[in-house]
């Protein structure tokens, strides 16, 4: 049952006919969808937002059984546009309309991700937090309203969500038209060892030899530094509940993947080796923040971790380079951020099953990257059995965005678009939210 929560805007009814029309077409799916179609707006009313709380079961196999509220933003353009189905893989971080439905003109239905923020069951049994039940939701809330849009449909997420963008076509491929996830890996185990392989590859070998340098000092200079580290994380009120020493290892064995991942600084930022620590300790600050380890920042991405480490994969942390200044005698993954009481064995089959069913069926997808992003190391690589398109943007980072490319692949992706959803792109984005 969906019902409304807040709603910015005019509200009017639909004619008598088309409301007949609607509550008949909607039995057939969402109970309730009644309660909210009456106070869309007529079709001649733009621009328009809608909050709604969208009922689930927590288990979809289990429909009759304990239900939570979903997240969901309507952003209504015009019933003549496409409609853009905006995927979070995290709690909703934006309300407005993103990138993609702007370059299309098009309507966005945003959905947070179950178990992040305010779509939380009351009793988080973890068991029911997989690729499938969240694909569920996604394809439960795009059922709901397919009756009012008629145009083209499109799947779109960024990061884990270009992930779930993914895992829904997959499971739901006939729900949307096309699917565009951005900068999403496709990760075949919790230690993803690919991620190594591309670290030690990524951009010119003096640049990932200032890397390794600025570790190897921040680690020499420890003793100094930690100090340091306290009255940062004090100040930025952070607790680590591995303890200061323990979250500032793992910040300096972070480094790395951050620096590659974010873009914002170049190889001509990073300290060299006759660096001040306090330099030293500035830069490193700057780039991976220290959040990351942060127990309350793990507790609010907990869902997140939990999936890594049973079904979508992570990268880790190789102690071979850096084995003399570190207690560890294998690599270090990410199973600390989990609780003991959680089983977390991870199910190979998942992404292999993700990545079979894509390269056979996985039609009219358009997979964004980053070439400096680490989670292209697990990108996914298109079949010739589709026509799936992939474009990586030089030197991109994980902010790739449609507009970040070169405009001759801009033009490109166009192009793609437009022969798939049968639209003109005139490359200027429609600014209103």
């Amino acid at each position: 049952m969906m019902k409304i929560k807040h709603l910015h805007g005019i509200l009017l009814f639909f004619s008598t006919i088309f409301l007949i029309l609607i509550l008949f077409s909607s039995c057939r799916e969402e109970k309730g969808i009644s309660h909210y179609t009456e106070n869309l707006p007529q079709s001649n009313v733009n621009n328009i937002q809608i909050e709604l709380e969208f009922e689930q079961p927590v288990d979809h196999e289990q429909p009759d059984g304990p239900k939570f509220t979903q997240q969901v933003v309507l952003n209504h353009v015009g019933y003549d546009r496409p409609v853009v189905v905006y995927i979070e893989g995290y709690q909703m971080y934006s309300k407005k309309r993103g990138e993609l439905a702007k370059l299309l003109d098009a309507n966005q239905i945003t959905i947070e991700h179950r178990y992040f923020d305010d779509s939380k069951p009351d009793s988080l049994n973890w068991e029911h937090l997989n690729i499938w039940q969240a694909a569920t939701d996604h394809h439960k809330v795009i059922q709901a309203f397919k009756d009012l849009y008629q145009g083209n449909w499109v799947s779109t997420g960024i990061s884990k969500g270009g992930q779930a963008t993914m895992y829904h076509k997959r499971f739901y491929p006939g729900d949307v038209k096309a699917s565009v996830p951005y900068v999403a890996p496709l990760n075949f185990s919790d230690e993803d060892k690919r991620v190594y392989a591309f670290l030690d590859s990524v951009g010119t070998e003096a640049c990932r030899q200032k890397i390794k340098t600025l570790q190897e000092q921040l680690f020499e200079h420890k003793d100094q530094l930690l100090p340091k580290f306290r009255k940062f994380a004090q100040k930025k009120d952070y607790q680590f509940s591995m303890g200061i020493e323990r979250a500032y290892d793992l910040n300096v064995l972070e480094y790395s993947f951050a620096f590659w991942q974010w873009g914002g600084f170049t190889c001509k930022d990073i300290p060299d080796n006759k660096a001040t620590p306090q330099a030293l300790f500035d830069h490193w600050t700057k780039v991976t923040s220290g959040s990351f380890f942060e127990q309350d920042e793990i507790e609010n991405q907990r869902p997140f971790f939990y999936q890594a480490m049973t079904q979508i994969g992570m990268y880790g942390y190789e102690v071979e380079p850096f084995e003399k200044y570190l207690p560890d005698t294998s690599n270090i993954t990410f199973e600390f951020t989990l609780p003991e009481d959680i089983d977390a064995s991870f199910d190979r089959s998942a992404m292999r099953d993700v990545n079979q069913w894509l390269k056979k069926n996985g039609n009219n997808m358009l997979y964004i990257y980053g070439e400096n992003d680490p989670w292209s190391a697990t990108s996914f690589k298109p079949s010739a059995q589709t026509n799936a398109v992939k474009m990586v943007n030089p030197g991109g980072s994980h902010k790739t965005r449609i507009e970040s490319f070169p405009t001759e692949m801009k033009d490109s992706i166009y192009t793609v678009l437009e022969k798939w959803l049968d639209v003109k792109i005139n490359g200027e984005q429609n600014t209103n939210s």
